[in-house]
């Protein structure tokens, strides 16, 4: 899949996926979630393609989802564990970036477990310093 993340002028910002087959789907952000979005986007790609994730974000929109099924409210109905542990993840590699400082591997896997069983979950299988340093090298 191709994935394109564009800049506009107006201070916006388009996500646009390319699926192996050729189809598309996108989403534009204005203001400030036009600031966020696209590094939580190349996040997502970090996480996923680092970890060989196949139900998280770009997992999903590969496999045909459109992007505003991903909130789990779209009509693909709730997401898979997979999607929400990487989503998690890259919420807390987010927060790190805001906060300028790095987090060790038993920092993240600690609220990671923490998130998943108090929503229910499993905690999800837990990252070692080595894999957080290629996600944020990537």
């Amino acid at each position: 899949m191709l994935v394109q993340i564009t800049w506009r002028t107006d201070g916006g910002a388009v996500l646009r996926c390319v699926r192996a087959d050729g189809s598309v789907t996108w989403q534009r952000q204005q203001g400030a979630q036009a600031r966020f979005f696209p590094l939580h986007d190349l996040a997502h790609f970090a996480v996923e393609s680092t970890l060989g994730a196949q139900r998280g974000f770009y997992g999903l929109v590969a496999a045909g989802w459109e992007i505003d099924d991903t909130t789990g409210k779209g009509a693909r109905g709730p997401l898979p564990d997979e999607a929400l542990a990487i989503e998690n993840l890259v919420g807390l590699l987010d927060r790190e970036r805001a906060s300028g400082a790095t987090w060790t591997a038993d920092e993240i896997n600690a609220a990671a477990a923490l998130h998943a069983t108090s929503h229910g979950r499993p905690a999800p299988p837990p990252v070692d310093d080595a894999t957080l340093e290629r996600v944020r090298e990537r």
